[in-house]
């Protein structure tokens, strides 16, 4: 079986994370930057099924600037046999809907039984690109998945819903993402480490997959406006001089928590 995890560099989510307010475009160089930890989760799954199952190929793949690929080889380091960065500069700002159709064809090309993908990441929370790209690959897909099982022919797994527990199953191949309600990720060790460079690294272009950005005619999505959060103001303090609770239910009732 072949494995494609998704995988994504993003702004360390324990810092500030900013947007700039020229390009509406997330500000990538205000901070370290780290393998997105619903990807590694996602990695994660991949990695646990093929250590109780011999012959079972892990590809990490991921759509970045060639400076992330230091992060993107944390994925071999704790056990992918090989990954795939698609880079070219036409995908800077890329939306959703191109994002997708790039992935696809990289996973297309690639090959693959099965897809695994985060429901969203920290830094755009879309939550849609699993579906969109088993879309593309014209295969059933399952998402949000709080557990997974995999088997030779089938993926199966439980969804977590406001109403309750929602058990899938898809058949292979097909695309699942995965919440966080997955185990943590592994630690990558030092002989994972020096094994990392000397797995295969591909890197490819949009002229490879044979996709057209077409940022050059119209966009796709466009940024209307982007303003930075307002300051948070002081509350409000009731002073207890015996009417502490006639004050406390008449603010409750004029900001309508009442």
């Amino acid at each position: 079986m072949k494995i494609v995890v998704l995988v994504k560099e993003v702004p360390d989510t324990y810092g500030d994370r900013k947007l700039n307010l020229e390009t509406g475009l997330a500000d990538r160089d205000a901070g370290e930057r780290v393998l997105d930890e619903i990807g590694e989760r996602s990695l994660e799954v991949a990695l646990s099924y093929a250590d109780k199952n011999p012959g079972t190929e892990v590809v990490v793949l991921s759509m970045a600037p060639e400076a992330s690929t230091a992060t993107i080889r944390k994925g071999l380091a704790m056990g992918a046999a090989s990954a795939v960065q698609v880079v070219d500069d036409a995908l800077a700002g890329a939306d959703l809907g191109l994002t997708a159709e790039v992935l696809a064809a990289a996973v297309k090309r690639a090959g693959f039984d099965l897809v695994i993908t985060g429901n969203q990441s920290t830094d755009g929370s879309g939550g849609v690109i699993g579906a969109m790209i088993a879309e593309h690959l014209n295969v059933p897909h399952a998402t949000a998945l709080a557990a997974v099982e995999i088997s030779a022919d089938s993926v199966s797994g439980t969804r977590v819903t406001d109403a309750g527990n929602a058990r899938v199953t898809a058949p292979l191949p097909a695309v699942i993402s995965v919440t966080e309600a997955l185990p943590d990720a592994r630690f990558p060790n030092f002989k994972g480490i020096m094994a990392a460079k000397k797995k295969p690294f591909e890197t490819v272009s949009l002229a490879d997959l044979g996709v057209d950005a077409g940022v050059d005619t119209v966009a796709r999505s466009i940024m209307t406006a982007v303003s930075e959060k307002p300051p948070r103001s002081a509350g409000v303090k009731i002073t207890d001089e015996g009417d502490a609770g006639e004050k406390l239910a008449a603010f409750l009732i004029e900001n309508r928590l009442a």
